[in-house]
């Protein structure tokens, strides 16, 4: 009898007998199948005709199992994702392309909204014996797109018991606690983990099981082709002591070592407790900086990790220790502020210790511009000899320099003997700038003399002052 083209194909795609079937009863259903087509072909291009088609992707398909090595019959999961960028409504016609050449049923589904809108499909196929194939995803509509092929592959396996009765196949099995001892809480949870290695000569399957204290635990197959970690755990509720077996099940019951154990209960201790109390923040106004020292409390030895944050962002770290109960300051150094930081924020400390965590914040004002400094030069006493003429006593003038570490309006008075000169001047200064004054020579004299202050009374107080005595020139003769 000679196969079908069809069931070469599936012989040379290595499939069982059930797929073959599969395959055979699907290309009968072909026609149906065409039609199906046709009608979703229809659907799309009645969906898509009053606008253009939706872009469409397809990812390449991936198998739950992409290598499976173990026993059969099992089933294998295939899926993959379409996406499709709506814009209203649309059918989405797809099926599946088999590594054998053939082809799933047509299936759509509606979609609508707007953007790109993501769809997973899947399928799943049942193996019996080894096979290795690949699995694509054809869109029929809203627009025609292929995805890459997603390989797989299937490698049955059949149960061998080991039994180690004589024959070539020889296993070996030891075991180990891990840890050997425990003490601490009995609270719910694995304190004790009982690890077991079993060896083989050849591959095989073997069957094993746990046995604590004399009663099975555990059991469970395992494939092992040389070696094979096996493992249970164990949670005393009461101080306890015992052992653990690994046994490879067989007609000798082959059996590990004992794996000996010890628990000790114990209540767990009194837990430490960190704060962050004292949290002082100080604006340096000098170039604009932020500062701040803390208090780090805890009651009992522990190691505290701490981290600084300004605005919420982290800006340093570090950790104390204690021996003891107690409490430490730590500091936060000088940070340049910018941007909004300068118009004020907050500064916060975060501890961390080995049971519980704790943070305080203090807000810090925003940087104040410093005050320009005034500084006022020594003034300068000059002499005007015209008065003499009319038998006054020389005129007398003053000189004086004005400095300041920034630009700013200045504002100042003279005082002559005591009595102000006039009401507040201005000037602006940046950097050094002179100034001065006058008044006229004494009636009836032929000498003038006195006291002369310069006072800056903003924005910074400074002051300058001298005696002055100045004499008209004797006639010539």
């Amino acid at each position: 009898m000679k196969s079908s083209p069809l069931a070469r194909k599936a012989a040379a795609f290595g499939a069982s007998t059930a797929v073959l079937g599969a395959m055979i009863a699907g290309l009968a259903a072909a026609p149906a199948q065409a039609s199906t087509q046709a009608t979703a072909g229809k659907a799309g291009t009645a969906a898509t005709s009053s606008k253009a088609r939706p872009k469409v992707s397809v990812s390449t398909p991936k198998a739950s199992t992409r290598d499976y090595d173990g026993a059969c019959p099992v089933k294998v999961g295939i899926t993959a994702k379409v996406n499709v960028k709506l814009d209203g409504k649309t059918d989405l016609a797809y099926r599946w392309l088999h590594g054998d050449g053939s082809k799933g049923k047509v299936k759509v589904l509606k979609l609508k909204g707007h953007g790109t809108k993501s769809v997973k499909i899947g399928q799943t196929l049942s193996f019996d014996e080894d096979v290795k194939g690949w699995e694509a995803v054809q869109v029929l509509s809203p627009r025609k797109v292929t995805s890459k092929k997603g390989y797989f592959s299937v490698s049955c396996q059949k149960e061998v018991v080991i039994d180690d009765n004589g024959d070539d196949k020889k296993v070996s099995v030891s075991a180990w606690a891990d840890p050997s001892s425990y003490t601490g809480p009995c609270t719910p949870g694995d304190k004790i983990n009982f690890v077991g290695r079993i060896k083989v000569s050849d591959p095989s399957w073997v069957r094993y099981r746990w046995v604590l204290d004399g009663r099975v635990v555990d059991s469970g197959n395992a494939r092992v082709r040389h070696s094979r970690t096996v493992s249970f755990g164990y949670s005393p509720r009461v101080s306890e002591r015992g052992y653990a077996l690994l046994q490879v099940v067989g007609n000798d019951g082959r059996s590990s070592d004992r794996a000996y154990y010890k628990v000790t209960c114990e209540d767990p201790a009194p837990s430490v407790k960190v704060t962050a109390t004292n949290l002082v923040t100080a604006t340096n106004n000098d170039g604009c900086k932020v500062g701040a020292h803390a208090t780090i409390n805890s009651t009992g030895r522990a190691r505290v990790e701490y981290v600084w944050s300004v605005n919420g962002r982290p800006v340093d770290k570090d950790a104390v220790y204690f021996g003891r109960e107690g409490s430490r300051t730590v500091d936060l150094s000088d940070r340049v502020l910018s941007g909004d930081a300068t118009k004020g924020g907050k500064v916060t400390l975060t501890v961390s210790g080995p049971s519980n965590n704790d943070s305080i914040t203090q807000s810090y004002a925003a940087c104040v511009a410093p005050k320009p400094k005034i500084t006022v030069s020594s003034i300068t006493v000059g002499q005007r000899n015209d008065f003499c003429a009319d038998k006054r006593g020389p005129g007398v003038d003053f000189k004086a320099t004005i400095s300041s570490s920034a630009p700013t309006t200045v504002k100042y008075y003279w005082v002559i003997d005591g009595k102000r000169e006039n009401p507040d001047l201005e000037r602006q200064v940046s950097g050094s700038v002179d100034v001065t004054w006058g008044i006229a020579g004494a009636q009836s004299a032929n000498e003038t003399k006195g006291s002369v202050s310069l006072v800056v009374v903003s924005p910074d107080a400074a002051s300058s002052a001298t005696a002055f005595s100045v004499t008209c020139p004797k006639p010539s003769v």
